[in-house]
């Protein structure tokens, strides 16, 4: 009985491409769609979705797991690859992880039973030791968050670099009571780790040295920029700036200040991270790091869809731009 590579085969064409014109997925030529009908016709095959899901065919379906949709910086992004991968003649299967490890393992879980060819990772919560054991059953593919070894296909951006242009901006403007928000822990691993670095790597060079109290950690939502900003206002010693993991939390703090009659950027000047929608509507409009959000979305597409094509494809990490795009808030 004829399968699904046999008319790949027959028909010259990928797995992929046989698997959207018999899916009916748009963004597929006429010519390759004739020749995919001729090799199904010339061999008799007829295509069960059940069946080929049993089988451990495609389902042209990607998982993305993303810590919390809700976050405006993860929607964009998953906006960018759902857009991108409908082009492609896939769809998504957005999964929320809430940053549990059980969920994380139970969406990984989906590449075992079949019900996706790929997961696209832009979060990591259990250890990669754990996490590399899934690739015997699919294509994973890390964007955004990343690991030291080079397992798995990674879309990343240059972090270090990208609170290093924050900092030094910051330090040009004349600051040298700097504070700084991460929205992990001062000492965790992957970006976090590195936009870590690019703060004390500018602080250093500028022969300025750490407050630890004007460190804060665990810092994400506009809820929390509130809290920030409080903190501040308490302070005894204030620092002068402050460099933010988010818009969000940027934006928080631009709100509370009002509360305080603070003037931004004359009684603190505040960095935010992600150049989202909101950083050119909040008063004063902020200064932030631009991140690609549109990028990584085509980039982390069109890397799996080479891993279904080519399983034995080597493994690469893409490095996309950042910059710091300078407004009011400083």
């Amino acid at each position: 009985m004829a399968n699904i590579s046999d008319v790949a085969k027959l028909s010259g064409l990928s797995k992929t491409t046989v698997s959207r014109v018999i899916n009916n997925h748009p963004y597929v030529s006429d010519k390759k769609r004739e020749l995919v009908q001729k090799a199904m016709q010339e061999l008799g095959y007829t295509p069960n979705p059940s069946a080929r899901r049993l089988r451990g065919q495609l389902t042209t379906t990607i998982g993305v797991i993303v810590p919390r949709i809700i976050n405006p910086f993860f929607s964009y992004l998953v906006n960018a690859i759902e857009q991108a991968a409908y082009k492609k003649g896939y769809q998504v299967l957005i999964c929320q992880s809430y940053e549990d490890k059980e969920k994380e393992l139970a969406f990984l879980n989906l590449l075992k039973t079949k019900q996706v060819d790929g997961i696209i990772m832009t979060s990591i919560e259990n250890d990669w030791k754990v996490i590399k054991a899934y690739r015997d059953y699919g294509a994973i593919l890390l964007c955004n968050d990343y690991v030291d070894q080079e397992i798995v296909p990674m879309i990343r951006l240059d972090q270090t670099k990208g609170a290093y242009l924050g900092i030094k901006h910051l330090i040009d403007r004349g600051h040298k009571k700097i504070a700084y928000c991460t929205g992990g822990l001062f000492d965790e691993e992957g970006k976090g780790k590195d936009r870590n670095q690019g703060f004390q790597q500018a602080l250093s060079e500028a022969g300025m040295k750490i407050n630890p109290k004007w460190i804060f950690i665990n810092k994400h939502t506009i809820e929390d920029g509130k809290q920030v900003m409080r903190q501040i206002v308490e302070m005894k010693e204030r620092p002068t700036a402050i460099f933010t993991g988010s818009d969000e939390i940027a934006s928080g703090m631009l709100i509370e200040a009002k509360e305080h009659r603070l003037k931004i950027p004359d009684d603190l000047a505040i960095i935010g991270f992600d150049d989202q929608p909101i950083a050119e509507i909040v008063d004063p409009k902020l200064t932030t790091i631009r991140q690609p959000v549109d990028q990584m979305g085509e980039k982390s597409i069109e890397v799996m869809l080479e891993m279904l094509d080519n399983p034995g494809m080597e493994i690469k990490n893409y490095e996309l731009p950042i910059e710091l795009v300078v407004r009011q808030s400083t």
